[in-house]
């Protein structure tokens, strides 16, 4: 059975997602970057950008589970791109270039519709203007067998969390200050919303907490 799923997603330890200031100079916000670094240099993202080598263990292992099982994303708009308001440019295709690294369809949450765009290695980016539970079905349609996977932000993953849609959720919690940005869990229950923590492990870049629905 397709189930939806947030995997390796970068926490600060006030619990902040993203800084404040997303634009095209600051695609985390301003200061959010450092929250990704226990993934950089994993083998998994290495080989995601090309380049050879890398470390193992447990940040490798959560990253490169995070993408096994995976037959469609969702995305909120934020994570596609930092424009606002109606499509003025056509020519932007998303922050990873020709060639992401959804390798799968990618179903975009946004109010202005827009034409599929097909990417190289798979990736083809469909926008959805009709909300949460019409993105989730086309996502689950095209997963078949598989699972859909939610790539952020903060905001999209707090709408399926509240929905109570979301099956599990993997945070990779950065030894991180933020003081500022977007949070991710604040105002939610999610003891009553039905999580537990399933799994918790500590790396030195990490600690690795997965909540399941129950």
């Amino acid at each position: 059975m397709t189930k939806l799923r947030v995997d390796c997603f970068s926490v600060s330890i006030d619990g902040y997602a993203a800084g404040p200031g997303q634009a095209l100079e600051h695609p985390m916000g301003i200061g959010g970057m450092p929250l990704h670094e226990w993934v950089f240099p994993t083998r998994f993202f290495q080989t995601m950008i090309g380049k050879d080598g890398g470390t193992t263990g447990i940040d490798e292992d959560f990253a490169a589970r995070g993408m096994a099982g995976i037959g469609a994303w969702i995305l909120g708009r934020n994570m596609f791109g930092p424009m606002r308001g109606p499509w003025t440019d056509d020519q932007w295709k998303g922050w990873w270039g020709d060639n992401p690294p959804y390798h799968t369809p990618v179903f975009v949450l946004t109010h202005h519709a827009r034409p599929p765009i097909e990417m190289a290695g798979g990736t083809t980016f469909r926008f959805v203007t009709d909300g949460i539970h019409a993105a989730l079905a086309r996502a689950n349609e095209a997963a078949g067998t598989r699972d859909v996977r939610i790539g952020g932000g903060p905001a999209t993953i707090r709408q399926y969390l509240k929905a109570g849609l979301v099956d599990s959720m993997h945070l990779a919690i950065s030894p991180v200050l933020l003081g500022s940005g977007e949070s991710l869990l604040a105002d939610l229950d999610l003891v009553q919303l039905g999580y537990r923590c399933s799994e918790h492990l500590s790396s030195a870049a990490a600690m690795h907490v997965v909540l399941t629905k129950v």
